[in-house]
C-alpha cells in the first residue's frame, strides 16, 4: 500500500508551484478570491517577500501542496501531512473541499502570526529522551518539544530566550546538533493555547465530511476522527513518528510525496 505525504511550513520558497498555476487556473482564481491577493505571484516572485511570514507562508504552502496533490496520480491508501500538511490531506481525502481548507488555512495563519516572541530549534544526533531530559535538567518552565520527526530528530520551541538556552545545553550532549529554525512564534507547545481557543471556533463554521481515504494524524498518530484535532495541532507537538509507526502497521510500504523530500526522508530514519 501506499501513502501519500503533504509538507507544512518551512518549504516554502520562491518559484515553487510555477508550472502549476496556468494547468490549475479554476484553482488559481479562487485562491486568488479568498486570500486577496495574487498566489501566483507570492509564489513565483515574492517582489514583497512575504513567504518568511507565517501569515503569507501557510496559504502559499497549503495551496502549492494542494495543486501537486492533483498533479499526481491517484491510488494512494492513506493520506498524511505534517502540521500545515494535514489540510492537503483532508482536501485530498474529500474531508474539506479546497476553499474551505483555505480559508481554514488563512485563518490559523493568521492566528498562529499573532503568538510572538517565540522560537523554534531542530535537534539532530539525539533520541527524544535525552531532549526531554536536558529540558528538565536546564530547570526551563518555557521549552517544549513541538515535533517528534525521527527517531533522533525532533525540534523544540518555547519561549524565545529560553529556546536558546536549551540549544546550548542540548548541543553538549554527544552527536547532538542544533540548528535554529526562522519563526517567530513557539508553534505546537501550550504557549499556543490561546490561538487553539479561537481556532477552535473558526472551525464550528466548517463542515467536515467522511474521509474517502484514511488520513493519519499528527496530533495522536493515529487516523483522523474529527476537526478539534486541527485545534489541538497548534499546541500539541507533531507526532510524525506515531503516524509513520501507525502508517506502516496498517500495511504500508511505500510513501510518496509533494513539494520535496523531507517526509519521505524521515521515514526511513524511523526504525
Amino acid at each position: 500500500m501506499r501513502c501519500l505525504l503533504f509538507p507544512g511550513q518551512g518549504v516554502q520558497r520562491k518559484g515553487m508551484g510555477a508550472e502549476l498555476f496556468a494547468r490549475f487556473p479554476d484553482a488559481t482564481a479562487l485562491a486568488d478570491e479568498v486570500l486577496g491577493y495574487s498566489i501566483e505571484e507570492l509564489c513565483v516572485r515574492d517582489p514583497q517577500r512575504r513567504l518568511r511570514d507565517t501569515r503569507y507562508a501557510q496559504p502559499a504552502v497549503f495551496f502549492v501542496n494542494a495543486l501537486m496533490g492533483l498533479a499526481v496520480e491517484t491510488g494512494h491508501d492513506f493520506y498524511a501531512g505534517h502540521s500545515l500538511g494535514e489540510y492537503n490531506a483532508l482536501v485530498a481525502a474529500g474531508v474539506l473541499d479546497l476553499e474551505a481548507a483555505l480559508r481554514l488555512v488563512r485563518r490559523r495563519a493568521e492566528l498562529m502570526s499573532e503568538i510572538t516572541g517565540g522560537g523554534m530549534s531542530a535537534v539532530q544526533g539525539v533520541p527524544v529522551a535525552f531532549v526531554r531530559r536536558a529540558l528538565i535538567e536546564t530547570g526551563l518552565t518555557g521549552v517544549f518539544v513541538a515535533n517528534l520527526n525521527a527517531d533522533t530528530q525532533t525540534t523544540i520551541a518555547g519561549d524565545r530566550t529560553e529556546v536558546a538556552v536549551a540549544a546550548k545545553a542540548i548541543a553538549a550532549l554527544p552527536g547532538a546538533r542544533v540548528v535554529p529554525i526562522n519563526v517567530s512564534g513557539p508553534f505546537h507547545t501550550p504557549l499556543m493555547a490561546p490561538a487553539e481557543a479561537r481556532f477552535r471556533e473558526v472551525l464550528a463554521g466548517f463542515e467536515f465530511r467522511p474521509a474517502r481515504v484514511p488520513v493519519v494524524s499528527g496530533v495522536t498518530g493515529e487516523v483522523f476522527d474529527g476537526p478539534d484535532l486541527l485545534a489541538r495541532q497548534l499546541s500539541s507537538p507533531v507526532e510524525w513518528v506515531r503516524a509513520v509507526t501507525t502508517l506502516r502497521a496498517a500495511g504500508v510500504t511505500a510513501f510518496d510525496e509533494v513539494n520535496g523530500t523531507t517526509l519521505g526522508s524521515l521515514a526511513g530514519k524511523i526504525a
